[in-house]
């Protein structure tokens, strides 16, 4: 069998069906790994009786979605930060979305006494009985009209924020600054429970500035509860709840392309995506969550004060 070509790996599938009982060599992996030819990597997935391939490319991406999602440093910065670094072909919107999608639900199941109480408290509502659940919907819903609002005049006027180096080292630096302010100065004594109209509006407002790649929506929003004195963990649940109709807006939007027959292999890449990102966020917004109870913002703030000024020596070195 022919491994090496001057055809680029990403657009070979090895059929190994009459061979399936003799397992691959890891200095095979290994050649696969180095080859020159190969500018993106993979890892075995079964299909019937063939072996085919899933990059490794794909696979970096939606880990990196999973860890970086929920985490106040910003998702769509490390995504497009990935073809920059590497070389590896930009994966698109479409496998970004299929990846925030994925993520979502990692939401679903860790928050769903809240989503099933907010459900709950709706159908009260519908009876005419209020409940702090139906409030939180409510919040949940002013919090995200400035973005859904700001969305569509950008989608109208064709407007889309350059994803360069440049920027999302400064909108990373300069969002880790805010963060560390705000969580400093600001008070924790507030829950979900005690939130108001003006403060959903606020935390709503500040998400229109995670348009920007590299800013973060849930740092954003995480520092805008903060400066509204509502403590760390309940800070980082409004926002993960503020993200359900983010994301899903988003996933809707894009998702209809992923399920044209035009693009095959473009839908098993953005459902494994979504597979692996899942498991990697729902992971991650544990260990955030049990840091956050008794600790503070600042390894995050840290984190993206280094990664910012790297960014920024990187792009202004070129």
């Amino acid at each position: 069998m022919t491994i090496f070509s001057e055809t680029p790996v990403q657009d070979i599938c090895f059929d190994l069906s009459g061979i399936s009982h003799q397992p691959i060599s890891s200095e095979l992996g290994l050649k696969l790994l180095l080859h020159p030819h190969v500018s993106r990597c993979y890892l075995p997935r079964l299909s019937g009786g063939s072996l085919k391939v899933i990059s490794l490319h794909l696979a970096v991406l939606a880990v990196i979605q999973g860890i970086t999602e929920f985490l106040p440093v910003s998702s769509s910065g490390h995504l497009v930060l990935v073809p920059l670094l590497t070389g590896w072909k930009d994966q698109g919107i479409l496998i970004d979305v299929a990846v925030h999608v994925g993520s979502l639900g990692a939401v679903l199941i860790y928050f769903w006494r809240d989503i099933w109480a907010m459900l709950a408290g709706l159908g009260r509502l519908v009876r005419g009985r209020r409940s702090p659940s139906a409030a939180l919907v409510g919040h949940v819903i002013i919090a995200t009209l400035p973005l859904v609002i700001a969305g569509i005049a950008l989608e109208h006027y064709g407007i889309d924020a350059p994803r360069t180096l440049e920027l999302i080292g400064w909108t990373t630096l300069i969002g880790g600054l805010f963060l560390y302010l705000a969580d400093s100065i600001g008070m924790t004594v507030r829950r979900i429970e005690h939130m108001t109209i003006g403060a959903s509006l606020l935390i709503g407002i500040s998400q229109i500035f995670a348009i920007l790649p590299g800013m973060s929506r849930s740092g954003v929003t995480m520092t805008a509860a903060r400066i509204c004195g509502y403590e760390r963990p309940e800070a980082a649940r409004f926002s993960m709840l503020l993200s359900i109709p983010a994301i899903l807006g988003a996933g809707l939007l894009k998702g209809r392309v992923l399920f044209d027959g035009s693009h095959p292999e473009l839908t098993t890449d953005a459902f494994v995506a979504a597979g692996l990102a899942f498991i990697t966020a729902l992971i991650s917004i544990a260990i955030m969550m049990a840091w956050l109870r008794r600790a503070s913002f600042t390894p995050f703030v840290i984190y993206r004060l280094l990664l910012g000024a790297a960014l920024l020596a990187l792009a202004y070195q070129a």
